[in-house]
């Protein structure tokens, strides 16, 4: 408990990393998790060993992996500091640890997807643009995808859902989508009706 973090980010970037045990005390008010900047949202929180490596992705399609050890651990009601560096109108839609047995799933709000093997993500120093994820329009101008909405870390007997904007949900086995490089586009995982986009994924707990 005394050797854990939780690691934040935040739409604009910012990754905060702050001691598990500052959350030992809670009020019933709750406490302040991270200070976030005017306009900036909170996207995730992870539980880490201090000596884990963080992925993040953003929805443009570019994706920086680097060592937690890269962020300074700060008090609670403290802002953090820049993960990645984005381009004008991108922002972070995810973080995972790192898993090198694992495979990166990313989905685009069009219903691509595809599999990219976690070794594939070169180690880079925090606060960089890191490198391309999947390719989207805004990387390449005759690509197919729109933004990207999710990634996941993901073994080959794991199932996910996906779940749009309409409420329709499918659910289907992680080793139907392929493994291929950073730099594709990937494949169809669900076909969407006319103005429908995908909103979410989820990984489905083994029982």
């Amino acid at each position: 408990f005394d050797s854990s973090y939780l690691i934040f980010i935040t739409k604009k970037g910012i990754i905060k990393k702050t001691k598990l045990n500052e959350y030992e005390n809670p009020r019933s008010s709750g406490l302040q998790a991270i200070k976030l900047v005017e306009k900036d949202e909170l996207v995730n929180v992870i539980l880490s060993s201090g000596n884990d490596e963080i992925i993040i992705a953003s929805k443009f399609g570019l994706a920086s992996r680097f060592n937690e050890k890269d962020v300074t651990s700060v008090g609670r009601n403290s802002v953090g500091v820049r993960g990645i560096k984005l381009n004008q109108g991108d922002e972070v839609i995810g973080m995972e640890k790192v898993n090198g047995q694992a495979s990166l799933l990313t989905i685009t709000s069009n219903g691509y997807g595809k599999r990219t093997m976690i070794t594939e993500y070169r180690l880079i120093r925090r606060g960089g643009k890191g490198v391309t994820n999947i390719l989207t329009k805004h990387l390449k101008d005759n690509s197919k995808n729109e933004d990207v909405v999710a990634i996941k870390n993901v073994y080959e007997d794991d199932e996910i859902m996906i779940i749009t904007n309409k409420g329709i949900t499918i659910r289907i086995p992680v080793k139907g989508i392929s493994v291929v490089g950073r730099n594709t586009q990937g494949v169809k995982v669900i076909k969407l009706d006319n103005n429908d986009k995908v909103s979410s994924l989820a990984k489905i707990s083994k029982e």
